[in-house]
């Protein structure tokens, strides 16, 4: 982190009780100007991916800040059951990870942060896109790498169950190996429908940005949310990047942040 920079760490409890581990970068030009962050710029909340945490391995921190030094404040949170956030990961679920970002926006809000624009990578960009078609006052939201159908797409994944005591555990192949979560997960996809979820974003924007070489979700997925989705919406394929945009982030956060400054 950047000494410069204004970071804040928080408890942000959610639907179920459970304390999630977050962070804001706030940007100081509310304090520079004398008026109030809802007069100011949107404030970015940032979904991180399947198996992931807030940090991004500390790429998800350094886009927070690049996003201060333009005036805008970005929050980075961590999931139920993920990174520093209470739960158990096998716990997870669509539903779960929707509520999680509600909770989230909430105290956002609370926070007099009424502007607010989401973003996320693969699942967490699904979560996102999910959150936002039921929340209408949320003002727009970009999504990295994300699933148009998670259900087809994780029944792939999925591998062998166990028995871990009282509990059945399904084995899933993810961007970190194999872990273990319980047959809900599946069960709780089959209530979504992201392509639905796409069309109601309109009229607010939508930026979908995927790599070309994606081998996790392949870039097909984010052609059916375009498809799908109404005015005002962009698709934008990196050509060369893989599913975590490895040697591919300075294009990404630019299409990222010029998109911002179009809102």
């Amino acid at each position: 982190m950047i000494p410069d920079v204004n970071w804040r760490k928080l408890k942000i409890a959610n639907q179920d009780g459970l304390y999630l581990s977050a962070m804001i970068c706030e940007s100081d030009r509310h304090a520079k100007t004398g008026c109030s962050k809802n007069d100011i710029m949107p404030l970015i909340v940032v979904c991180h991916g399947f198996t992931g945490s807030k940090e991004g391995s500390g790429r998800a921190v350094a886009m927070a800040e690049e996003l201060s030094r333009l005036g805008y404040s970005a929050l980075l949170f961590d999931f139920a059951g993920c990174g520093e956030s209470e739960g158990k990961w096998e716990d997870i679920t669509l539903s779960g990870q929707t509520g999680d970002l509600g909770s989230v926006v909430n105290w956002c809000r609370g926070e007099n942060f009424n502007q607010i624009v989401l973003t996320g990578r693969s699942f967490g960009g699904t979560t996102a896109l999910s959150y936002a078609a039921q929340d209408k006052e949320i003002r727009a939201v970009c999504t990295w790498a994300a699933v148009a159908r998670p259900g087809k797409l994780f029944e792939k994944r999925s591998g062998e169950t166990v028995t871990n005591g009282p509990d059945e555990l399904v084995a899933i192949r993810g961007e970190e190996g194999v872990r273990y979560l319980k047959p809900n997960f599946f069960h709780d996809l089959r209530r979504y429908d992201l392509l639905q979820s796409a069309a109601a974003l309109t009229p607010r924007s939508f930026l979908i940005i995927h790599g070309s070489v994606d081998e996790s979700v392949p870039v097909e997925e984010a052609k059916i949310l375009y498809n799908h989705a109404f005015e005002p919406k962009k698709l934008v394929i990196i050509e060369g990047a893989d599913h975590r945009f490895s040697d591919h982030l300075k294009p990404v956060w630019n299409t990222f942040f010029q998109w911002l400054f179009t809102l």
